[in-house]
Order: structure tokens, then C-alpha cells, then sequence
């Protein structure tokens, strides 16, 4: 026991000197991780011309990460006669690759064909970091695969939830826990979200971050003009398909507009199951109740969203709903089920939660329904002024650079310690196909080196990123106008 004014064995006081010193070095060590600049290679095959929430995601990250001097570029695969590289704001990079697609917007599971265009992308721009999205790609699964082979560093943005009983969900578990066994970080848009993927690919928690998604508040401005306050005017922005809760949203649609004459739907989306909202409105003639829109262009929704009261979301599964954010950006009264990370997008006076049933969504509809008839509701301008603090993409991109900056210094596995991972983590089957899927990857990748060594793949011009072209053309002018109006001052 020690008493008062005794100093403790082995313990020395800290001097102001030494304090000094400690600060310096944390600067230094903050100042260094401020300048260090990523080149990043965000892999997904979802992405524009394709709408959906991954989409909107991986764009505004890249955007956000440009803006704070990382080089971007996207690999995703080819839609239509978009093939090839393009180039969107800001220099963003897109290359479609010529990946055969299977089902819903994603590629055949092309392991080894897939090598020798993901290393081409990878070492002509010089990637540092791989950035995989969606538990859905098949082409993100194999990029991770790829970039450990080639020794890069690894993250995966998780979208989805998924159970744990149906086969569907025990297969895809099982590719999850490959995939991530030996990825560098993981990144989840919930707490929900996070616990899930740490139950489904076993993984240890303190390598799994939750970085939210958000929305651009300049996007999504209330209108209050563009509403027909004649009829109320509920809005459904999604995909038609089973997970969204479109089987939910065809029950609903004919009990509510049975007891509401004025009331009438906006459905924007595309999918499966628009087939069965076409019988709904054809069944119970509601051709001038029920607007079936079709695939929405994103810089649309927020016209579409406008034009609404209400805002509705019957999604049976959902990581975060990226569009009830949206919906209440443009002032809508937003009605969501109770599933997944929902509960924790919005506060409780900016939505109603309702169960997946049919029955308890229209009781919440009823809710809010005689809430606008009466005005008991908040204005659009109050409810956007309260969501546009709640979500940012420049934090969003604050936090993701935080998990950049900590993957950089870490090791990346060698071959030996990834087998080694593989076989401990993933069971003794799994782990020994996929330890020799391992091995073939890195046999096949010094088969392509040799085939075109590194040095002889053409370096790609920076589009973006602290050396880039077009970075440099604009400082260029912007020192040509400041020249040339010194000399008509001078």
C-alpha cells in the first residue's frame, strides 16, 4: 500500500518536458497519417447504369475520398454497351470489365478468369488498397481473393443482412467466412449490420467497424409546391423484389385505397415483382391510384420523392435504408418496418415502425394518414433541417479514410500464413478446397507475370488523386486567370 506524497517503485512523474515531447510525436505521427494519400480500387458488380443503395454508396464514398486527395477508380463489370473505361466527376475512373453475368446484376463465380483483368486494373493504377462491396458479388468475392494473392491490402463493406437456416443463407455464410477470414477490415453500415456479419463469417469484432451510409442534403430538398394536397400521395422508391416486401405492398395497396378515395401510390423501381403489382392494380381497377414508374435515373428520385406525403418501406430485410434517409431529406412522413438496422437510421419523431405484416403497416399508415389530415405533423423544411445533420458522406469518408490509414499498417499475410488462416478458420474441408484455390491463384498469377511482368503493363494517368492530370490542369488555369489578372490590374 502507498501512501501520500510516496512516489511509487518504477513510477516517474511525467515532466513538462516530456509531455512536450509526447505531444510533438502524437502530432507528428496525426500529421503523417493526414498526408498519407490511398489508391484505392473500389470492386463491386453494383454500379451505375445500375440504381440501387450499393450504388449510391461506392459513388459518394469515391467522391468524398477524391475531394480529400485519394485516388479512386472502379472496377465493375460491363452493362450493355457500356464496356470499357469512363470517366465520371472528378476524374472518377470506371472500368466495366467483359464479365459474363448470371443472375441479378452479378457474374458467374470466374475465380481464375477473373486474375488477369482485376491484376491489369490493379497494376496499372497502381492500387494500394482493395475495397470489395456486398455480400451479393460474386465479382467483390473474387477481387479480395485476387488482391491477397497479389499481397495488397483488403476492406469489405457489408450492405446486407442474412439468416442462418435456408440454404441459400448457409452457402453464402460459408463463402463469407472464406472471404473474410483473412481481409485486412471489415466495414458494416449498423450495429445490426455488425453483429450479423461477426455470427455469419466468425469474425473477431474488434476488425469490424460501422460506418453509416448518408445522404447528400443538397440532393434532396423538400418541394412542398410540387404536391397535389388534393389526394394524399404515398411514394415507394425501391426494387421490386421479394426482400423489399413487394408481396407486403400488394396487400396493402387495395385495403388502403378501398377505405381512402383520395389517397393513391407512386411506386418507382423495377424488378421480378412489378408483375404482381400490375395484377393488384388490374384486379381492383386502380390504374388512376397506383403510378408504376419503372427504373428511376438517380438524379429522378428526388422529383419523384417531392410529390409525395408519405414515404413508404416494406423491406422483410435491410442493413441500413439508405431511402427512408432520402424520404425524410424531402420532408416526407416516413412508415418502415420494424427489420434489421432500420430502428437505428432515424429518431423516433422522424418515423413510424411498424411490423412486416400487412396489418400492422396499414395500421401505421392509418396513423399517420389522419395525423396530415389534421396537421399534426411537422413541416418538410423542419424535417430536412433535422436529417441533413444526421448523416454526411464527408464524415462518411472521414471515418472510412481512418480504416484505410489502419490497414496500410498492418502486414498483409503471406502465402504460408494465409494457408495456415484458411485451414484453422475455416474448417477442415472448406479450408483445405480453398487453401488449394489459394495456391492455384498464386501459381496462376506467376504464370501471368511471367507471361507480361509488372514493368511492361502501361501505367494508367491519375484521373484523380494527389498527382493527377486533372488536378493539375485546373491549378494551371487557376494560375493563368490569377496571372492575367495581376497584368490588366498591373
Amino acid at each position: 500500500m502507498t501512501t501520500m506524497g510516496h512516489r511509487r517503485r518504477g513510477h516517474t512523474p511525467k515532466t513538462p518536458q516530456s509531455l512536450d515531447t509526447q505531444s510533438s510525436s502524437t502530432r507528428r505521427h496525426s500529421d503523417k497519417e493526414e498526408s498519407l494519400k490511398h489508391r484505392i480500387c473500389m470492386v463491386s458488380d453494383f454500379f451505375y447504369p445500375n440504381m440501387g443503395g450499393v450504388e449510391s454508396h461506392i459513388y459518394q464514398l469515391s467522391q468524398g475520398l477524391i475531394e480529400k486527395g485519394h485516388k479512386v477508380v472502379i472496377a465493375t463489370h460491363g452493362y450493355g454497351d457500356r464496356r470499357g473505361v469512363r470517366y465520371l466527376t472528378n476524374g472518377l475512373k470506371v472500368y466495366y470489365l467483359p464479365l459474363q453475368v448470371m443472375y441479378n446484376q452479378c457474374t458467374a463465380t470466374t475465380c481464375f478468369l477473373s486474375l488477369p483483368l482485376l491484376r491489369c486494373v490493379f497494376v496499372r493504377e497502381r492500387i494500394t488498397i482493395v475495397h470489395a462491396h456486398s455480400s451479393f458479388s460474386s465479382m467483390a468475392h473474387d477481387a479480395l481473393f485476387h488482391a491477397k494473392t497479389m499481397g495488397l491490402n483488403t476492406v469489405f463493406t457489408d450492405h446486407s443482412l442474412f439468416g442462418f437456416a435456408d440454404l441459400s443463407s448457409v452457402l453464402t455464410n460459408k463463402l463469407l467466412t472464406v472471404s473474410l477470414c483473412d481481409t485486412s477490415h471489415i466495414v458494416c453500415v449498423s450495429y445490426t449490420s455488425k453483429e450479423n456479419t461477426v455470427l455469419r463469417a466468425t469474425l473477431a469484432p474488434e476488425i469490424v467497424s460501422v460506418i453509416p451510409n448518408a445522404v447528400d442534403p443538397t440532393d434532396f430538398t423538400p418541394d412542398p409546391c410540387r404536391r397535389d394536397n388534393s389526394k394524399i400521395t404515398i411514394v415507394v422508391i425501391s426494387r421490386l423484389v421479394y426482400r423489399k416486401g413487394i408481396d407486403l405492398l400488394s396487400g396493402i395497396i387495395p385495403e388502403l385505397c378501398g377505405k381512402h378515395p383520395d389517397l393513391c401510390f407512386l411506386i418507382g423501381g423495377e424488378g421480378p415483382k412489378r408483375i404482381v403489382l400490375e395484377e393488384v392494380r388490374e384486379k381492383y381497377q386502380l390504374h388512376d391510384r397506383v403510378r408504376l414508374l419503372g427504373a428511376l435515373d438517380h438524379k429522378d428520385v428526388r422529383d419523384v420523392l417531392v410529390q409525395g406525403h408519405i414515404f413508404l418501406n416494406t423491406s422483410l430485410t435491410e442493413a441500413f435504408c439508405m431511402a427512408i434517409v432520402e424520404g425524410a431529406s424531402c420532408g416526407l412522413q416516413v412508415v418502415s418496418t420494424r427489420v434489421g438496422g432500420i430502428p437505428e437510421v432515424l429518431p423516433n419523431e422522424l418515423m413510424t415502425l411498424c411490423e412486416p405484416t400487412v396489418r400492422s403497416i396499414c395500421d401505421g399508415l392509418e396513423t399517420v394518414i389522419a395525423n396530415i389530415r389534421t396537421g399534426n405533423v411537422a413541416s418538410p423544411a423542419t424535417i430536412h433541417r433535422k436529417v441533413r445533420t444526421l448523416y454526411t458522406w464527408r464524415n462518411v469518408a472521414d471515418r472510412t479514410e481512418k480504416v484505410y490509414n489502419r490497414v496500410c499498417r498492418e502486414p498483409v499475410l503471406s502465402l504460408s500464413d494465409r494457408l495456415h488462416r484458411l485451414q484453422n478458420h475455416c474448417g477442415p474441408v472448406a479450408g483445405l478446397v480453398f487453401s488449394l484455390f489459394a495456391v492455384f491463384d498464386f501459381l496462376f498469377l506467376l504464370f501471368l507475370q511471367w507471361l507480361r511482368p509488372d514493368h511492361l503493363i502501361d501505367v494508367a494517368v491519375d484521373a484523380s488523386g494527389p498527382h493527377s492530370r486533372l488536378g493539375q490542369n485546373f491549378s494551371k488555369t487557376k494560375s493563368k486567370i490569377a496571372n492575367a489578372t495581376l497584368t490588366s490590374v498591373s
